[in-house]
């Protein structure tokens, strides 16, 4: 589509919308934004930046669950070489896409300066003094009972502790076992 020519009667440099050029491609900044991007188009393009983020940290978890430990057994050097080829250039992608994140965030700041909370907001409690609250003390049945409580934890955690230490000598012996036949 090609820009229309300007008319007389508006000043210089500025060009009249027809209604039917509001159109805008998905992904193109709207008319007029080609001297300035908005930072609503900026932060959408960080969403987006995020979501690819995201997905590629996926790829990578994807890829390292896929990889054989080394447990003794070796694995062919083609595969190994283009998993590891593929972690690479994830990797590197990875790194592109939060450098182009920090581009773009370091741009909005830019534009909006008048938008930017100061730390003293973020931070609750900064440099004011904070008031004392005062807890009335638990009746002796509330104590009581959350003693009980805790010890009924502290044994159920014990149990748990005593059968992972019997299913991992458990699984050492089935391991040992298989090692043998083999």
């Amino acid at each position: 589509m090609s820009a229309p020519l300007p008319q007389k009667g508006l000043g210089p440099g500025v060009l009249p919308v027809m209604p039917h050029q509001q159109q805008t491609q998905p992904g193109m900044p709207p008319q007029g934004a080609l001297r300035e991007i908005s930072p609503v188009y900026l932060c959408r393009i960080g969403q987006e930046t995020v979501q690819d983020i995201v997905t590629r940290t996926m790829e990578i978890f994807q890829i390292a669950r896929a990889t054989q430990l080394p447990n003794g057994v070796t694995q062919s050097q083609p595969a190994y070489q283009d998993r590891f080829g593929k972690l690479q250039e994830h990797l590197r992608q990875l790194t592109l896409l939060f450098r182009k994140l920090r581009l773009l965030y370091e741009r909005c700041v830019e534009m909006t300066p008048d938008l930017q909370e100061s730390t003293a907001e973020l931070v609750p409690y900064v440099g004011e003094e904070t008031t004392a609250v005062r807890v009335e003390p638990c009746s002796p049945a509330v104590i009581q009972e959350r003693q009980e409580v805790l010890e009924k934890v502290r044994q159920k955690n014990q149990e748990m502790k005593v059968l992972m230490d019997q299913m991992r000598n458990l699984l050492w012996d089935v391991n040992a076992m298989l090692t043998m036949r083999k």
